[in-house]
């Protein structure tokens, strides 16, 4: 996976799935483009990368507004020339309640972020590669959007969107030389999945996660540079036959327990 020359443009690269895949672009060669709205986040990811002898700039973006995401786009462009792959990774959980209860403020707000955050960057970042003949796009989704997650409502429905998205874009662009997928993270080790650990045992989230692992067959949370590695493939040339799927990451959760628990989100 070699991305030498190729410019990756990442959302939400200021901790977890996004910091690694960004990193993992760098250390292949790419030159990356961080967009977090966390400042001290995504300057962050762009310090280290830069650190290890990369090339890194770093923009501050909400993802909902459309202004904001033409401004990284036209970053991108600014700064690099091109938009080779876009990990189109922003987002949140929300809260925890049943959907009887569920705040209508929190279901728009991950609405917001999950679902139009992904849409803007379609709609912006497509232009460019249609232009520039080739692309490759990975949307982060969540084993959530395969399955039921109670309690989760507009997490749930967030994700069954991104994936929604993914198809429907991949078939659209296909014969111009881009690809589209998703990765569908179970859980895995990063401040969301512990968010959730807390709202669900304030007093003791260590034992909420405890009892989550014990029921990955592989028997742990995954990691943040597992992830990465998959959005990595998806984006090199070796995926060439690849688009419009969407690819599950999850110790086997899914695949033997069904509908998931309550919260087994990335």
């Amino acid at each position: 996976m070699d991305f030498k020359g190729k410019v990756a443009l990442i959302t939400g690269a200021g901790n977890g799935i996004g910091r690694a895949t960004a990193l993992g672009f760098a250390r292949n060669g790419a030159k990356v483009v961080v967009v977090d709205r966390d400042t001290a986040g995504g300057e962050g990811t762009a310090g280290i990368i830069r650190q290890q002898g990369g090339e890194a700039t770093f923009v501050t973006a909400d993802v909902t507004k459309s202004a904001d995401v033409q401004a990284y786009v036209k970053a991108a462009l600014d700064s690099y020339g091109s938009i080779d792959c876009f990990h189109n990774n922003a987002g949140i959980e929300g809260n925890v309640a049943p959907t009887a209860e569920y705040d209508e403020d929190m279901f728009d707000r991950v609405m917001a972020v999950n679902v139009k955050g992904v849409f803007l960057g379609l709609r912006h970042v497509l232009p460019v590669m249609l232009k520039q003949k080739h692309g490759a796009i990975v949307n982060t989704a969540s084993v959530a959007g395969l399955v039921a997650s109670p309690g989760m409502p507009a997490y749930v429905a967030s994700k069954h969107a991104v994936i929604g998205l993914t198809k429907t874009s991949a078939g659209e662009v296909a014969r111009s030389g881009i690809r589209i997928n998703a990765v569908c993270p179970g859980p895995i080790d990063t401040r969301m999945i512990h968010s959730l650990e807390s709202m669900l045992n304030p007093t003791d989230p260590g034992s909420v996660g405890d009892r989550y692992q014990s029921n990955i067959p592989i028997g742990r949370y995954g990691t943040a540079e597992e992830v990465a590695n998959l959005v990595l493939f998806l984006c090199s040339d070796l995926a060439g036959n690849i688009t419009g799927a969407q690819y599950v990451v999850d110790g086997g959760r899914t695949a033997t327990g069904g509908a998931v628990t309550s919260h087994l989100v990335r």
